[in-house]
């Protein structure tokens, strides 16, 4: 931490440091609010970076509550409604119930939607600050007070704010310059591998399920489709090793029969890129004149591609603690209290639930047997795919009264099994 700089009228309200799916938006919110924000990245857009990029039902809710979803879809960005899992001796297919009238999600491409979002930051007002580290933070043990700001070719310059939020990832500067408090962590479970495909045509999100592995396939941009291919984390250097080879082992078999003839005449037209650093972990998401969102607060495995929409979900809760903060409407720890409160409280199911899946662990008997009703009841396949889309509760499917009701009115209850 930087000495704070003499007492002066701040700079800006808040400064944002990190310009993707979770900075971008908190900025725009706030500076439609009239609040004066600087929003820093140390990259330049438009740019890309390693992401699963879907964004489900409930992210795309919150697009269309920005006024950004038309524009989206205008770049040619799919509506995908259906999705499907497969694990082998079972495949299922289905569209969840819609979540605030929207039942697709979108898979764009990341030098797509993050540039769109930055613009729209710009157009509500946000100064925009591209290729600028940020070295430092301003305060001293009581409070952040800003930022020491490094700009390519130039000196640094300290740059004061009544806020500053990270939004700069799992690995957030601002987090670990606080040493913001971690809890419900969980080492990396998975190693994946992605890249892109033509000749491929999808009209779903298909998820491949198998002991140790998993391959996702999404429609994007371009009419390419995305195609992750996972394994368990202990595998990860012998992956690593022949990444393409073991890509393209996996694809063709570790999925449906369909799916990899399909596969053999698509052609890969991008490098492919990886990673096995997926930690899971809450961060607590503020402290005196600081504050976290998106994958800096809270972070899980990808294997759901629940990020964004939870970055989404994550900004608004945290652009309205810091409107009210800012505008006196309640005390910091109110308004930040109630913030940390209600994204855990809505994180929690959905992260026990990822854990769970990217545990890549086989199918239990148990298991088999709901999957096998869900197959028969079609109301209860639409919801159970409304975990993902946001449209229904994680816990619906996981308690045992739910499981037992799916069970009784399939026919499917052990000892009276059809």
């Amino acid at each position: 931490m930087q000495p704070a700089a003499a007492s002066r009228a701040p700079d800006y309200d808040v400064i944002v440091v990190g310009a993707r799916t979770a900075g971008s938006p908190t900025a725009m919110l706030l500076a439609r609010r009239g609040w004066r924000v600087l929003l820093v990245d140390r990259m330049t857009f438009p740019s890309d970076m390693m992401s699963s990029h879907f964004i489900h039902a409930y992210g795309v809710a919150r697009l269309a509550r920005w006024g950004l979803l038309d524009r989206l879809l205008k770049t040619g960005c799919p509506p995908v409604d259906r999705l499907a899992s497969d694990w082998g001796p079972i495949q299922l297919t289905g569209t969840p119930p819609p979540y605030e009238g929207y039942r697709f999600g979108v898979c764009p491409r990341r030098i797509v939607l993050d540039h769109l979002l930055l613009q729209a930051a710009q157009e509500a007002g946000v100064e925009v600050e591209q290729a600028a580290g940020v070295t430092g933070l301003l305060g001293d043990a009581d409070r952040v007070t800003g930022v020491r700001l490094r700009r390519q070719g130039r000196a640094p310059v300290d740059v004061t704010a009544r806020y500053v939020v990270g939004a700069d990832g799992m690995r957030s500067f601002v987090a670990r310059t606080v040493n913001a408090e971690e809890y419900h962590t969980i080492p990396s479970l998975t190693t994946t591998y992605l890249t892109y495909w033509e000749n491929l045509p999808m009209d779903r999100l298909l998820i491949h399920w198998r002991p140790g592995r998993c391959v996702p396939a999404i429609p994007t941009h371009d009419g390419l489709t995305v195609v992750l291919s996972g394994w368990s984390h202990d595998e990860w250097r012998r992956y690593r090793s022949d990444v393409e080879g073991n890509y393209l082992e996996t694809v063709r078999t570790q999925t449906s029969p369909e799916f990899a003839e399909r596969f053999q005449d698509a052609r890969r037209v991008h490098k492919f890129v990886g990673t096995h650093d997926v930690p899971n972990f809450f961060r607590r998401p503020y402290g005196p004149g600081w504050a976290l969102v998106g994958d800096a607060g809270y972070h899980k495995d990808p294997v759901t591609a629940l990020g964004i929409s939870d970055a989404f979900r994550d900004v608004e809760l945290v652009s309205d603690a810091l409107h009210q903060s800012l505008a006196g409407e309640r005390t910091e720890e109110e308004a930040f209290g109630h913030y940390q409160r209600r994204r855990d409280e809505l994180a929690e199911p959905i992260f026990r639930y990822t854990i769970e899946q990217a545990r890549y662990l086989p199918l239990t008997n148990m298991q088999m047997l709901v999957l096998r009703a869900l197959e028969i009841d079609d109301n209860a396949r639409d919801r159970f795919f409304g975990v993902l889309a946001g449209s229904v509760h994680p816990d619906e499917f996981g308690s045992l009264s739910s499981v037992a009701t799916l069970l009784m009115r399939t026919g499917l209850m052990p000892g009276g099994a059809k």
